[in-house]
């Protein structure tokens, strides 16, 4: 099939690089010439592991192909997907003036060129319930006799592991009324579902909903279970215990129950927001999503106060080793990260950071600038610190050399907001250890 994907952020590079893979024609397309030049050139923009190697062939093989002329994308395409980045707006509701500013254009551009033939436009944004009807009115407005149809194809990509997720996606979420598009869209997403994984057909805005539910379902585990790592702290339970007893009841699960200092990204802040700000248009008090984000906001800050109490309030001239920038391994994605929380709340405290992340220093300081110092590499972070501080679980981080981190902190201190060592190690090696549900190691 031939295939328009319009923007190339997380989402948009995934999915028609992925397509691409399977034999089909990707045009994506972009307003942002510096980017797609730099496509062209084979820099990929974001970090995203197997990303690199599968644009790299579908553009030697012709396959995939990146412009900043969407008429000529869409003139070429039988399907297009709506890839478009949906910020969080002051109120917390989903900000889609990118989305309905494209809705627009193809409005126009239907409506001089009637002849194009029949456009399926997809969302694949996450958006609010009822973005299919904007978008397919904004079109309307333009162009009434033109035939298009449009779909909601909400995504499910966890940075990191996008490009394993879409070629080999739990289900497949498609909203739509038209037998055209169900036809077409089973056809397109065939090869990712071989092994028998579902494919959904529903309306549009169940699918539309669909994905809010997910993503704020998921955070809401997230937080409970950072509630129970704080309960725990104040009655000498261990949470890591508590967390495999109830893992192993199969209708919990054993996922989104490790505690930290909170969840961030791109998607659950904003997608937790936007759902909760649905309710309230629809004057409906979700009580459960509040709190959801409430706790989220209070982790790091109960973090924060668990560094200032060991140095009793006194953080001015305090130099951290911070490990792990970006709010999650493997991407170099800083949005909404906890790090960036916890650095402000210390420098502004009057501590000194120096920190160090496999691949988020570049985005860190496009957000913070040279508020804090950035190390070459993990242990030229600890020279002359007073403790080490984990932010982000990363492999790298999680079997170091202890006594090399010893030698080079001026006292034996590690504040772990991801658990991630033992207990009984931290005593054998003397470390006073500060983690999250457990009681401390002094």
């Amino acid at each position: 099939m031939n295939i328009a994907v319009v923007g190339t952020g997380y989402v948009g590079l995934v999915t028609g690089t992925c397509f691409a893979e399977t034999g089909n024609f990707v045009i994506c397309v972009d307003v942002d010439k510096v980017k797609i030049d730099k496509l062209k050139s084979g820099i990929i923009p974001i970090y995203e592991p197997g990303l690199e190697i599968l644009v790299e062939r579908n553009v030697k093989n012709e396959r995939l192909s990146f412009t900043t002329d969407l008429h000529e994308a869409v003139r070429k395409s039988e399907i297009i997907f709506l890839c478009l980045p949906t910020p969080q707006d002051g109120n917390g509701s989903a900000d889609l003036k990118y989305i309905l500013g494209v809705a627009d254009d193809l409005g126009k551009f239907f409506k001089v060129e009637p002849g194009i033939g029949y456009k399926i436009i997809i969302d694949k944004s996450t958006v609010p319930v009822g973005t299919s009807d904007k978008i397919r009115a904004g079109i309307k407005k333009h162009a009434p006799d033109f035939e298009f149809d449009v779909a909601s194809n909400p995504e499910f990509l966890r940075e990191g592991m996008a490009v394993n997720d879409f070629m080999k996606p739990e289900r497949v979420i498609i909203g739509t009324s038209s037998e055209i598009t169900k036809s077409m869209l089973a056809q397109l997403y065939e090869p990712f579902v071989r092994s028998g994984n579902p494919v959904y057909f529903m309306d549009e805005r169940s699918a539309e909903m669909t994905k809010y539910a997910a993503n704020s379902f998921l955070a809401a585990k997230i937080s409970f279970m950072n509630e129970i790592a704080n309960l725990c702290e104040l009655t000498g339970a261990e949470v890591d215990k508590v967390r495999i007893g109830i893992g192993s009841d199969s209708r919990i699960g054993k996922r989104f129950l490790f505690p930290g200092i909170g969840y961030g990204g791109s998607c659950f802040p904003k997608d937790v927001a936007a759902l909760a700000n649905t309710a309230n248009e629809n004057d409906y008090d979700f009580k459960i999503l509040k709190s959801v984000m409430q706790v989220n906001d209070y982790q790091v800050e109960r973090f924060f106060k668990k560094i200032s109490d060991h140095y009793k309030g006194r953080l001015k001239e305090k130099r951290f080793a911070l490990w792990g920038l970006a709010f999650k391994p493997n991407t170099d994605d800083v949005r909404e990260a906890p790090s960036i929380k916890l650095v402000n709340k210390l420098v502004g405290a009057g501590a000194i950071i120096s920190a160090y992340d496999p691949e988020a220093m570049e985005t860190t300081r496009t957000v913070i600038g040279d508020k804090i110092n950035y190390a070459a590499q993990q242990y030229q972070a600890l020279e002359n610190a007073d403790a080490l501080i984990i932010v982000t679980e990363w492999n790298e981080f999680r079997t170091p050399d202890f006594g090399k981190i010893k030698s080079l902190l001026n006292e034996p201190v590690i504040f772990d907001g991801r658990n991630l060592y033992d207990l009984e190690k931290m005593k054998e090696n003397s470390f006073i250890y500060f983690s999250v549900g457990r009681v401390p190691v002094k």
